[in-house]
C-alpha cells in the first residue's frame, strides 16, 4: 500500500514544489513507483517534469467533484521511468471559492486519493503556498507530511500557524496525519545567519528535523526550465545528490529498502 505524502507551507519561496518533482524524481530513480499529484494552481511541479500545463483540462478536482470522471484517466505519464503526474489544471483556479457551500468541503480530496495508493509506492502531494481548503483536503487524506523551511531569516514566520492547523487537522480530520519531517532549504554555508536558522529549527523541532539539508544549487534552479528533476538535468550536482539522499533517509525511517529492485 503506498504512502501519501503531503508538501506543505503557505509560505512561499520555500523551495516545496522543487522538493515535491525532486523527491518524487528520486523514489522513481530507487526503482519505487511515484505518483506526483499537483494541486497547485500555478501548475509548477506539473511543468517541472516536462508536460505542457496549457493542454490539461481536468485535475484532481474534477474527479472530487464529479463521480463518473475517474481520476485513473487524468493521470499522465513522464519521460522518466517509475514517475506519473496527476497535473494541475484551470479548474483548480476557482475551486475554494466553489467548495465554501459543500457539505464535508474539507474531505473531498481523501477518496479519490485513496483509491490510487495500491497502484504506488509513494504519492506525494504538492499544495499552493497557502492554508486554503485545497491544502486542508490535502492533509486529510494524506499519511504524512513534509515541511520546507528555508535557511533565511523568515524561516520560522509562520510556521507556528501551518503546525497549528496541522494539529487542528489531526484532532477533527485525520487523526493518523504525522509528520515526515522539516526539511531545510536553501542553505548557504557562506552566512552565519543559515548556521543559526538551522541551530534554531533543530533546538525547538529536534527529532522532527531531517538530517538531510538542500543546499543552494544553481543546477536546481535551472532543471525546471527544461521541464527535467535535477537527477535528469545534472545527477553529479549538490542539488540532485542532496534529494537523492532525502529520498534514502525516508526510506529507512520507513523500514522500506534503499533500492526496491534489490529488496
Amino acid at each position: 500500500m503506498g504512502k501519501i505524502i503531503c508538501l506543505a507551507n503557505q509560505k512561499g519561496g520555500v523551495g516545496k514544489t522543487t522538493t515535491a518533482i525532486n523527491l518524487a524524481a528520486s523514489f522513481a530513480a530507487l526503482d519505487y513507483k511515484t505518483l506526483l499529484i499537483d494541486v497547485d494552481p500555478q501548475a509548477n511541479a506539473t511543468s517541472g517534469v516536462g508536460l505542457d500545463i496549457h493542454g490539461m483540462e481536468a485535475s484532481v478536482y474534477s474527479a472530487m467533484l464529479d463521480e463518473e470522471t475517474s481520476v485513473r484517466d487524468l493521470i499522465e505519464e513522464t519521460d522518466f521511468p517509475n514517475l506519473h503526474v496527476l497535473p494541475s489544471a484551470e479548474d483548480l483556479i476557482g475551486a475554494e471559492v466553489e467548495m465554501v457551500e459543500m457539505a464535508g468541503r474539507e474531505t473531498k480530496m481523501r477518496p479519490v486519493i485513496q483509491q490510487l495508493r495500491e497502484e504506488y509506492d509513494f504519492l506525494l502531494v504538492d499544495c499552493s503556498p497557502s492554508l486554503g481548503l485545497i491544502t486542508v483536503n490535502a492533509l486529510a487524506a494524506a499519511d504524512s507530511v513534509i515541511v520546507p523551511v528555508q535557511c533565511e531569516y523568515f524561516a520560522l514566520e509562520g510556521l507556528g500557524k501551518l503546525l497549528n492547523t496541522i494539529r487542528i487537522i489531526r484532532q477533527g480530520l485525520n487523526k493518523d496525519l504525522e509528520y515526515e519531517g522539516i526539511l531545510l532549504t536553501m542553505y548557504d554555508k557562506r552566512l552565519n545567519l543559515a548556521n543559526q536558522v538551522i541551530d534554531e529549527v533543530k533546538k525547538h523541532f529536534k527529532e522532527i528535523v531531517f538530517d538531510t539539508i538542500v543546499h543552494r544549487n544553481t543546477r536546481l534552479s535551472e532543471a525546471p526550465s527544461f521541464g527535467m528533476p535535477v537527477l535528469a538535468f545534472d545527477a553529479k550536482s549538490k542539488g540532485a545528490v542532496n534529494y537523492m539522499n532525502l529520498a534514502k533517509e525516508i526510506l529507512e525511517k520507513n523500514k522500506m529498502p534503499v533500492a526496491k529492485a534489490l529488496a
